[in-house]
């Protein structure tokens, strides 16, 4: 359980104002402009730290109180959110063992980590998607072999956000020539390693200024103090044990492109006279904004439930169950607010058509709808939900 003691207000202050910064460049980005300068804004602000110990120079933020900024960074751009959020997934798990008891060489790895993020600014991000297989840790083709003293990685990923923006990158990959693909291992790979190169930034009709494109590892050569805290084959175990951060670490995000929809639904009805004197225009955006009251208590419900009992069966289903509501729930609030700002509300320009392409985006990121059904299904029925076998990662 985080005991974090941060004043709430400061933080979620800091984060509104660097939203404020971010929106400025958010329309700009989704029309294929550079998106460094966002990524930018969000180092200058020191933001990547709000997950460390205070101790290593951060605000240690609970899971929750990670969950509502990531929240006020999305209601300016959630590109940029799910960017930074990538970020935290690749070091959140870190920082939720800042104080545990580890062997040496797990101290010494989470205290590099720590220094990279704290003192040099340094941007991690996750590299876990595969072609074929998605996000999935079982099925990988990533391999890595023990050679000497280190370790050498051959693959290929797709979708890594933050390609070529980020410093570093924790690569899942399996031992070569493993008959099974249950001992997965995570490395921590550089940008400018060699080996390293990335390809072509993806062209979707949203979030493009998540950076994302293919990375490739050819004959990736990595010390012994790359392996993420020392330990290998263990991942796919944790991750069946703690899913949050995979599975609802950027719940925030989402829940704040759902706000800037009801937030632009409002501000639009405010400002016509027909459509705010309308008792059927305003009964339609009261529905906007239970829907969105709703999916915003499940969201805390479930952020507050890993911060109380991270790993347990409550949580775990919480999070897939928060996951499944607000990718339901975000794309019909776009719609909606379509249909109830009408014409004028998606003119070319306006920001609710880059929030109805981003809204979408949520049902696409795992765990899929089905997943969490599936995942909650199974909870229900009493299925073992911590054996790697039951649960399909």
């Amino acid at each position: 359980m985080n005991t974090s003691t941060t004043s709430e207000p400061a933080v979620l202050d800091l984060a509104r104002r660097t939203a404020e910064r971010l929106a400025e460049h958010a329309a700009a980005v989704d029309s294929g402009a550079d998106p460094r300068p966002s990524y930018q804004i969000i180092k200058e602000s020191g933001l990547l730290s709000v997950l460390l110990p205070r101790a290593a120079g951060g605000r240690a933020l609970s899971f929750t109180e990670y969950t509502k900024v990531l929240e006020e960074l999305a209601l300016g751009d959630g590109a940029a959110a799910l960017g930074f959020n990538m970020h935290n997934v690749a070091i959140g798990s870190l920082c939720e063992a800042a104080h545990a008891d580890l062997p040496k060489p797990a101290r010494r790895f989470r205290d590099w980590t720590f220094e990279q993020v704290a003192d040099h600014g340094k941007m991690f991000a996750s590299a876990t998607s595969e072609p074929g297989s998605g996000a999935k840790l079982r099925g990988l083709s990533t391999t890595y072999e023990r050679v000497g003293d280190g370790y050498v990685l051959h693959g290929r990923k797709s979708f890594v956000s933050l390609a070529g923006v980020a410093d570093y990158y924790v690569v899942a990959a399996v031992p070569e020539g493993a008959d099974g693909h249950d001992e997965v291992s995570h490395f921590v790979v550089a940008k400018d390693d060699p080996g390293v190169t990335f390809g072509d930034v993806w062209d979707g009709i949203a979030l493009r200024g998540t950076e994302t494109a293919s990375m490739n590892l050819n004959k990736v050569a990595l010390g012994e103090e790359r392996l993420f805290l020392g330990v290998d084959g263990v991942s796919l175990f944790k991750l069946v044990r703690e899913p949050h951060w995979m599975v609802a670490g950027y719940l925030g995000a989402y829940l704040g492109i759902a706000g800037a929809i009801v937030r632009y639904a409002t501000e639009f009805v405010a400002a016509t006279p027909g459509r705010r004197d309308s008792p059927v225009v305003r009964a339609e955006l009261a529905e906007l904004v239970i829907q969105l009251a709703a999916v915003r208590s499940l969201t805390y419900t479930a952020a507050g439930l890993v911060d109380e009992q991270r790993g347990s069966l409550a949580a775990n289903t919480a999070v897939h169950a928060a996951k499944y509501l607000i990718g339901e729930v975000a794309p019909r609030l776009a719609v909606s607010a379509a249909r109830i700002c009408g014409s004028a509300g998606v003119r070319q320009g306006a920001p609710l058509g880059r929030l109805l392409r981003e809204s979408a985006f949520c049902a696409v990121m795992p765990a899929k709808p089905h997943e969490c059904l599936e995942y909650i299904g199974k909870a229900t029925l009493g299925f073992n939900m911590f054996h790697a076998h039951t649960v399909e990662w």
